[in-house]
């Protein structure tokens, strides 16, 4: 584009200097049609320049929609993150509570265990009143041995007693006799 406005400035300086009015009416000529190509050129180069205005105008646009699509992503990423989180703590509950499902399943249930708690208690009574009837039993053994062995020394007093009376008639008989036999 330089160039042509020197070969323009040329022209209209031959122009200015031209003799003729043939060869100024051709140089006219030249340099309208250069005149027309520099214009035409401009034309172009300012089309371009607008449409590269326009494009830069797009890039930016498309630039500020992929970062707002990237913070999109981001923040999807750290909701998912989460999500990840909690269903693995929802896991992690869920295997618990299936162990201790199982550990429950292998002990009756409260209806069987009250069910064997009264029969125990029925039981642990039953036990009971026959401890406190043997325990009877017992005391009233105790208190016939205890009668018994006071018979039996009274019995052996009055043995004793009698054995002592026996001797001492027996001593006196053998005095009475061995007086009569004096």
């Amino acid at each position: 584009d330089d160039r042509r406005i020197n070969l323009l400035v040329k022209s209209f300086i031959k122009w200015c200097n031209s003799g003729s009015q043939e060869e100024g009416y051709s140089q006219y000529q030249r340099m309208l049609s250069t005149l027309s190509q520099c214009e035409f050129s401009m034309g172009k180069t300012l089309l371009v320049y607008d449409m590269n205005l326009r494009e830069m105008e797009n890039y930016e646009k498309i630039y500020k929609d992929i970062e707002n699509s990237i913070a999109a992503a981001h923040e999807k990423i750290s909701e998912c993150k989460k999500q990840i989180l909690q269903a693995k703590r929802i896991r992690k509950n869920r295997q618990e509570y299936d162990a201790l499902a199982k550990v429950i399943q292998h002990h009756p249930d409260r209806h069987e265990t009250l069910k064997q708690l009264e029969a125990l208690g029925k039981e642990l009574q039953h036990l009971s009143h026959i401890k406190e009837n043997v325990e009877d039993k017992l005391e009233l053994r105790r208190k016939q041995f205890h009668v018994l062995l006071s018979t039996i020394h009274e019995l052996q007093q009055t043995l004793e007693n009698d054995e002592k009376l026996s001797e001492a008639e027996e001593s006196q008989e053998t005095q009475m006799e061995t007086e009569t036999k004096q």
